[in-house]
């Protein structure tokens, strides 16, 4: 059975949050027989041209047939998408009939405005929730999940997320398996759970200061190893007093937690990847 997906455009769409959804449906069809045939939709058809500027064929609201999913991209015009009448026509009639409404990143908005996501738990770009929520307050947002799935509505966190939102749902359409194979080819974890935080750990220390950006990102290539202070501080070239008063001034913890919380961080992804048992 071959799968039919709508992928929702418009002026200033993020390319990525588009070409990184289509990404994973066409690896996934290529291991699961044909499973997905996807049609790249606008308001009017035509070229229309993402944020970057490179601009993406598509055909018109109005040609478009019943889809199995319809995902709906985000991007900086989503303020002026979210309000076309036509758009939110298309999505309140699509919802009718397909399986799956998704969104990513600001993609939400719109189904918001189309009157989707009300009582629903939902997620957003982080730096986007807090308008989401003020915007809709219907709208139950969680503003640190990667991806959230409440019913026949899915929606997912900035950009990349939206490749872990269309792992899951390959995941949930051809098994375990070919959602395994699909993030082998593409090159990216499987998966992230969709309640894990948008933010990793080693993001979350090295936004507070780039004096150690470099250091954290050596300690988390090298968890392995023994990593004391005097270790660290002779990566940092510095002493290990200068070092350990410096390293908590600026991130905030001590150096000896930091590894502890990117060593914990680097064994719960061990685990999520993992398709072994657990044994109690």
């Amino acid at each position: 059975m071959t799968r039919q997906i709508g992928i929702l455009l418009y002026p200033d769409f993020q390319l990525l949050d588009a070409a990184g959804v289509t990404a994973a449906f066409e690896i996934a069809g290529g291991f699961g027989g044909a499973a997905y045939e996807m049609t790249l939709l606008s308001r009017h058809g035509g070229l229309v041209r993402s944020s970057s500027g490179m601009a993406i064929k598509t055909v018109p609201l109005a040609a478009a047939g019943s889809f199995d999913t319809l995902v709906v991209v985000g991007g900086e015009g989503h303020r002026q998408a979210m309000n076309c009448p036509e758009l939110q026509a298309f999505i309140r009639y699509q919802a009718t009939t397909a399986r799956r409404i998704c969104s990513v990143c600001t993609g939400a908005f719109l189904l918001a405005a189309a009157g989707m996501l009300d009582g629903r738990r939902v997620t957003t770009h982080w730096q986007q929730a807090a308008t989401l929520k003020a915007l809709f307050p219907e709208v139950m947002v969680s503003a640190d999940a990667i991806h959230v799935h409440d019913g026949p509505v899915w929606t997912s966190a900035g950009i990349s997320a939206g490749i872990d939102m269309a792992l899951a749902l390959v995941t949930e359409d051809l098994g375990t398996e070919v959602g395994h194979r699909t993030a082998q080819q593409m090159v990216v974890f499987y998966h992230r759970p969709g309640g894990q935080s948008q933010f990793s750990v080693l993001l979350e220390m090295g936004s507070t200061q780039e004096r150690f950006a470099e250091l954290l990102g050596w300690i988390r290539s090298n968890l392995k190893q023994r990593l004391t202070v005097d270790i660290l501080a002779s990566q940092a070239g510095m002493s290990p007093r200068n070092f350990s008063r410096s390293f908590r001034a600026a991130v905030g913890m001590s150096p000896a937690r930091a590894v502890e919380k990117l060593r914990l961080e680097a064994a719960r992804e061990r685990v999520e990847r993992s398709t072994l048992p657990i044994e109690a």
